[in-house]
């Protein structure tokens, strides 16, 4: 990213936004402004055309659906980056609370009901700055990125292609990585049986000796998404 990639970082925040029909409707201006930054090379812009294109030719309630179906109902594709380093455990709100002061300290504040660790939010955020640090902020989420990247090029879902534009930007390049087999969505929401310990998951039965897991504390910003950082 030698030159200044402020409107298509923007143009990819929208893609991964919820496709309403108020974003539907802008679908122009947002190619128009891809093709006027010329920050991506021209077979990546060929592919968010053709995202851009099936968004607009299909019916709203469709691609909400496709939407909610891709990125809300399973881990591997959620775009929360926190939820695939922290998971549920309690590291997740202190670094949560770092990242919102990495935005403050920005001059970005987070509307009502944002996230930080949405990735439509890291995007903006990576607008506001210059070319070289946007480069390097991106490159610091890059593994995780290619999680995502990899768990949509495995369900064939166009989305793919802008996961590969924001790794293009950070001077990745796009490939399948390994990931693991993600639990069905029914087993994954099980609860666990009354009064037979206290999770399905790193927990053993009354009784049993129980695991403890100590992890130092992760740094602000986008350093925090890093496993294996310590203070």
């Amino acid at each position: 990213m030698s030159k200044p990639a402020t409107l298509t970082l923007r143009v990819l925040a929208h893609l991964l936004s919820y496709p309403d029909a108020s974003l539907r409707e802008h679908l122009g201006e947002m190619r128009a402004a891809l093709r006027l930054e010329r920050a991506l090379g021209p077979a990546r812009l060929a592919e968010l055309d053709a995202l851009m294109q099936r968004l607009a030719g299909a019916r709203t309630m469709d691609t909400e659906a496709d939407y909610v179906e891709t990125f809300d109902r399973g881990r591997g594709t959620a775009l929360h980056l926190f939820e695939h380093v922290h998971g549920d455990s309690r590291d997740r709100g202190p670094a949560m609370v770092d990242l919102v002061k990495t935005y403050e300290q920005a001059g970005l504040y987070l509307a009502p009901g944002e996230l930080p660790d949405h990735l439509t939010v890291l995007l903006e955020y990576a607008s506001t700055q210059p070319p070289a640090q946007a480069r390097e902020f991106l490159r610091e989420i890059a593994h995780i990125l290619q999680q995502i990247f990899s768990a949509l090029l495995r369900r064939q879902s166009p989305y793919a292609s802008v996961l590969a534009a924001v790794l293009e930007l950070a001077g990745e390049r796009a490939q399948a990585v390994k990931i693991a087999d993600e639990p069905a969505l029914d087993e994954s929401w099980e609860e666990p049986l009354a009064f037979d310990g206290c999770s399905t998951q790193g927990q053993a039965r009354p009784g049993q000796p129980q695991p403890i897991q100590i992890t130092r504390r992760a740094p602000s910003g986008a350093a925090a998404l890093q496993p294996g950082v310590r203070t």
